[in-house]
């Protein structure tokens, strides 16, 4: 049996947390014996293929004939947003990086996997100033290395040290949220910097810079992964499919017309389209099913933080609640 998300002072503390994102976002109360004829979704404003979604209207037009609203939920990260789907408050998530939901499992959440895109690995980067001494990640021994703490950029660094037989000891860690990475990056008080699309590319547009290492040659496949309150999966697994199959969609309009799709993501990011299409270049948003071999990588990644105590407990992925499509 899942444990109450109310049992100890960190859960106590997330519940704090998504009240207030609740109220800022206007969720209702969770209600257990709730109807399905509003689907929340939660999504951050950095989500490519739910933003495309919710700007066309592509959901509400598939859903009405079911009778079916679409109400949208604009969440800071991938933490809350997933506390969120945990307590009820919304239905299902926008994507998430793969480590995002590791910490959902360690707390016990009750969540569903019910979509995936195929790994981007050089989507996210350790970079340096063009002008910087340090030529390869053996050179950032002793250095300052700037990332967000347990996100899919932290997973890289550790990846890279441990190839170049280093750790993260062995660097001077700065724990930045990606707004402060750049200004940090830009005045020079950090030496290297991890961070992901569409800020990586924004930095290359406005920067001269030079790639240390990305996830490619096997480092960090950097996957995103798609969330649903397993509740409402059990329970509407015909409307997931719908979000399923409009997915898959939105993600092939995407590569197939990538200029359409920076013309329309632009306004809604606050960035150049120039910007968010060479973002959109390097994700594949290739929109799959989730499968046992994804959730061995995602093992790999727990594992990885746990020995290096970001994780609280072993997480066994096996016991990961998966939707797949009929058929």
């Amino acid at each position: 049996m899942t444990r109450s998300f109310l049992l100890n002072p960190a859960r106590r503390a997330a519940l704090s947390a998504l009240a207030g994102a609740a109220l800022a976002t206007c969720l209702p109360l969770p209600s257990p014996a709730r109807a399905a004829k509003t689907l929340r979704i939660g999504y951050q404003k950095s989500s490519t293929l739910i933003t495309v979604l919710k700007v066309q209207g592509t959901l509400e037009k598939r859903l009405a004939e079911q009778g079916v609203a679409v109400s949208w939920h604009e969440f800071t990260n991938g933490q809350p947003l997933l506390e969120a789907l945990n307590v009820g408050a919304i239905d299902l998530s926008a994507d998430v990086a793969d480590t995002v939901p590791l910490f959902a499992q360690a707390a016990g959440a009750a969540l569903t996997y019910y979509a995936r895109e195929t790994p981007a690995p050089s989507a996210q980067a350790i970079i340096v100033r063009a002008d910087s001494p340090i030529r390869s990640i053996a050179d950032l021994k002793g250095r300052k290395v700037g990332f967000a703490r347990a996100a899919g950029a932290h997973y890289l660094v550790i990846a890279a040290l441990e190839r170049h037989g280093l750790n993260v000891q062995d660097i001077q860690q700065a724990y930045l949220s990606p707004a402060d990475g750049r200004a940090a990056f830009d005045n020079g008080s950090i030496d290297a910097w991890a961070i992901w699309d569409p800020f990586y590319a924004a930095v290359e547009q406005h920067e001269r810079v030079r790639l240390l290492a990305d996830g490619r040659e096997g480092l960090a496949d950097y996957a995103r992964y798609y969330l649903a309150s397993t509740p409402y999966v059990d329970a509407h697994a015909h409307i997931v499919a719908q979000v399923f199959d409009a997915l898959r969609e939105a993600g092939a309009w995407v590569k197939q017309q990538p200029g359409e799709a920076a013309a329309l993501l632009a306004p809604a990011w606050g960035l150049d389209p120039a910007i968010v299409a060479a973002a959109n270049q390097r994700r594949t948003y290739d929109v799959r099913p989730v499968s046992a071999a994804n959730l061995d990588r995602q093992q790999q990644i727990g594992d990885v933080f746990l020995a290096n105590k970001l994780l609280p407990r072993r997480i066994d992925l096996r016991e990961a609640r998966v939707w797949a499509p009929a058929g």
